[in-house]
């Protein structure tokens, strides 16, 4: 990591040390919001921000998100942690209480097309994408220059379908080896099989190159093209074992009309791609995402 970065990561930790977040989902009942709120009240806990939805105040399902600022925060959280247990067993929570003191490092895969993984540099380094970017993955040697030239680990790890099994091996032992949080798929142009996605539910986000559910799968722009679409769009979504059906973070699209060929389809896509993505990872390491069956409440 450069020196440039490494200071502003260390400036973020001190200011938010005492900041925290909390993420709920449970039963829609009377009390849920009284109950959190006294939780945090006995801590002296102040609210800096809260977002919160039902699907249907009668059965449905509930879902908030809380920041809150909490003095020596580091020296409660333990204790703030095995308090608000008895809560979420109460109301039957699915819940999560992170620091925002805790920068997530990321890996972030990526193949031949660099552009997504360019904007997310680019973001990183203007301390717009306040992650730590760890490693880079490739299978091809493209990004080598450019992830080294800015002091990041870049590994190459050749992979295609007839080395699957060998080359996850090699990049689940360095997920391990950084201690990553989650991974960002790039433009990876690799299939990941089962067991490498359950070993990350919920921390593999994709950058698919369509608006989905049209066009899933390879060669989405000349299926579009083929099709004469009027809209072309990018889908960041977190990735399961049903090829590009996981939960969707978030999309975008852009109008074009019959002038358009396939490759200015393609220009035209990865100017989506990029914002997409770079929007997507930044509500996953801001703790602004519920996964709930196959869809996602984004706060």
């Amino acid at each position: 990591m450069n020196a440039y970065i490494k200071d502003q990561i260390e400036l973020f930790q001190e200011k938010n040390k005492n900041r925290g977040c909390l993420l709920v989902s449970c039963p829609d009942q009377p009390g849920i919001v009284a109950a959190i709120s006294k939780f945090l009240f006995s801590f002296n806990a102040n609210i800096i921000e809260s977002s919160q939805y039902s699907t249907n105040p009668e059965g449905g399902t509930f879902f908030i998100r809380i920041e809150f600022e909490c003095p020596n925060l580091m020296g409660k959280a333990k204790e703030m942690e095995s308090q608000f247990a008895e809560i979420g067993k109460e109301f039957s929570m699915e819940w999560n209480l992170t620091h925002v003191y805790h920068v997530k490092k990321a890996a972030i895969f990526v193949s031949k097309e660099l552009h997504c993984l360019l904007e997310l540099l680019w973001e990183w380094q203007s301390g717009d994408l306040m992650a730590d970017i760890a490693l880079v993955i490739s299978n091809h040697e493209t990004a080598r220059e450019v992830v080294e030239g800015l002091n990041i680990p870049f590994y190459y790890v050749p992979a295609n379908k007839d080395i699957r099994g060998q080359a996850e091996a090699a990049q689940l032992k360095l997920l391990k080896e950084y201690e990553i949080d989650f991974v960002v798929l790039a433009r990876y142009m690799q299939i990941l099989s089962p067991t490498f996605v359950e070993e990350n539910p919920n921390k593999i986000i994709n950058i698919h190159h369509s608006f989905l559910p049209a066009f899933v799968g390879a060669r989405p722009y000349e299926r579009a093209f083929g099709r004469g679409v009027k809209l072309i769009g990018a889908t960041s979504h977190y990735v399961t074992n049903d090829l590009d059906e996981g939960p969707i973070i978030e999309q975008d699209i852009s109008r074009v009309d019959h002038q358009d060929n396939v490759d200015s389809l393609k220009k035209i896509g990865r100017r989506i791609e990029r914002s997409v993505l770079a929007r997507a990872v930044k509500w996953h390491i801001e703790d602004r995402i519920i996964v709930h069956q196959n869809k996602t409440i984004v706060f």
